[in-house]
């Protein structure tokens, strides 16, 4: 990838912009790599670019005015062309897309970066490092936005922070602290990466999720993973089977389970996925019941989980999500109420969807896991396979888009899951497409009717958004085929429910 300097005034400041852009090649050749690009956005690199213009106060002040609606004056200013996520495309550059030079050749611009001289100047002075160091970290957090990365949430801002230092290292201009974080970075990763299963651990087993349907389970193991792994809906019962998610560190491995909302089923279906809830409690080392903070009462659903618990004296963690929306200081009666059912092993209120006080919750509940070999390799993330999270992200988009038109009846069965490997790619994971067939199961002929949509649209839309996502997941292409078909009762019939994942005589 080239990065080309629209406008250089070499005078600004006393000649020193000059040695700024010495450090821009290096900078180019840093972020090309696998470490913050997908290998289908780094197969685009050989023939992109990026343009660099220098600006004054005043222009980026009118930039801001003009393009964003502020009069403000800002140290930096990134345009992206494409829609791309943490080095990712979201939505694939077409032939279109490409630009055709004076000489026949095929370009593809990935967007536009504004540096605000006078803002880098006085920054360098105020920070007390120089003045190419301050210019060349301003390009590197632009670079990074282009392609998708963010400080918005706080577990975006954490890897946002790590690629900055990365970045910084590459081209020589990192501090010393930010050399060593980078390296124990590193180092922390390959050792967590490469420790095998059965190998001694200071802090391992197995943890529980439980709480009633739309408590957050699923969007708290997403934070504490990092990935996709549950899916979230506004709708109760969501999650339908055991997910399990593995969190890994030098010394410490938790295998978080994520078991279906306790509720009062209503088919054989809902009777197998409230077992599965309390067989995972009762197997697990430690119990995590998560309460909404919003109702300072413990409801039914939860004084029959503590009973569970009690009756076969688990250790339990309750944690109180939704801080981000009612404030700390509310969650003191909810504290009291629920302490006086149960003497927990811990309190920690936490914002699932925001990441607050997730790390204090990881270190709570580590401490209460045994010494032991781990279960899993330090590099799992999930037991769930490829197949099973797509199959899953395809019945995220039909709750979001159907809402409250369609009942909580219906299934997603993968019929085909076929890869092919890219041409140049380098091992198993580089596939140039993956092909996915999926068939949509509903209970009645007018929710089928629903699911497809006036002329299709609807099952349009869900196709889209859901094969964006599993795109993201793959890294790859992904061509999305979805059947909708009517199987009455299906929630009630084993040989469907075994298709779909539920059996009462499965094994979790």
């Amino acid at each position: 990838m080239i990065i080309k300097t629209i406008y250089s005034d070499e005078n600004y400041p006393e000649g020193s912009i000059g040695s700024v852009t010495g450090y821009i090649p290096a900078l180019s050749e840093a972020i090309c790599s696998e470490d913050f690009l997908s290998p289908q956005v780094l197969r685009t690199m050989k023939e992109a670019y990026v343009t660099l213009t220098f600006v004054t106060g005043e222009e980026i002040r009118s930039v801001n005015s003009e393009q964003r609606g502020f009069d403000k004056e800002t140290d930096c200013l990134s345009f992206p062309m494409f829609d791309i996520t943490d080095g990712s495309f979201n939505d694939i550059p077409s032939a279109g897309d490409y630009e055709i030079d004076e000489d026949g050749n095929e370009a593809l611009c990935y967007g536009d970066i504004l540096i605000n001289l006078s803002a880098a100047k006085k920054q360098s002075e105020d920070f007390g490092h120089s003045f190419e160091r301050e210019v060349i970290f301003l390009i590197a957090h632009s670079l990074l936005h282009l392609f998708g990365y963010d400080h918005i949430d706080p577990a975006d801002e954490k890897v946002m922070i790590s690629k900055q230092k990365r970045l910084m290292t590459a081209v020589g201009l990192a501090f010393d602290d930010e050399i060593e974080d980078v390296y124990e970075m590193d180092d922390h990763s390959d050792e967590a990466g490469l420790i095998p299963a059965g190998s001694p651990c200071a802090h391992v087993g197995t943890v529980a999720l439980l709480g009633r349907p739309n408590v957050g389970k699923s969007t708290l193991l997403n934070s504490i993973s990092g990935m996709k792994i549950a899916i979230v809906s506004h709708k109760p019962q969501t999650t339908r089977t055991n997910i399990r998610s593995i969190y890994n560190t030098e010394d410490t491995q938790i295998i978080f389970t994520d078991t279906p909302g306790v509720h009062k089923p209503g088919s054989k279906m809902g009777g197998i996925m409230v077992e599965k809830s309390f067989r995972s409690a009762i197997a697990a080392d430690v119990v995590l019941l998560i309460a909404d903070g919003r109702f300072t009462e413990p409801g039914s659903v939860e004084k029959r989980l503590i009973k569970l618990c009690e009756d076969n004296k688990k250790k339990v963690v309750l944690a109180i999500n939704r801080e981000d929306e009612v404030g700390r200081n509310a969650l003191l009666p909810i504290t009291a109420n629920y302490s006086a059912l149960y003497p927990f092993e811990d309190v920690v209120p936490i914002s699932a969807k925001t990441g607050k006080g997730v790390d204090t919750l990881l270190e709570v509940l580590s401490n209460l896991l045994p010494e032991g070999p781990r279960l899993y390799d330090g590099e799992y993330l999930t037991d769930q396979t490829e197949r099973e999270i797509a199959g899953e992200m395809i019945r995220e988009q039909i709750l979001h888009y159907t809402d409250q038109e369609i009942p909580h009846g219906t299934a997603v069965i993968i019929t085909e899951f076929k890869e092919s490997a890219a041409e140049d790619g380098e091992n198993e994971y580089d596939r140039s497409i993956v092909v996915i067939k999926a068939d949509i199961l509903c209970m009645r002929k007018s929710h089928k009717a629903i699911i497809i949509g006036h002329d299709g649209k609807m099952i349009k839309r869900i196709g889209t958004a859901a094969r964006k996502n599993i795109e993201k997941m793959l890294g790859c292409k992904v061509y999305l085929d979805l059947y909708v078909k009517v199987r009455e009762d299906w929630q009630n019939n084993e040989a469907i429910l075994r298709e779909t994942g539920l059996s009462d005589t499965e094994e979790d």
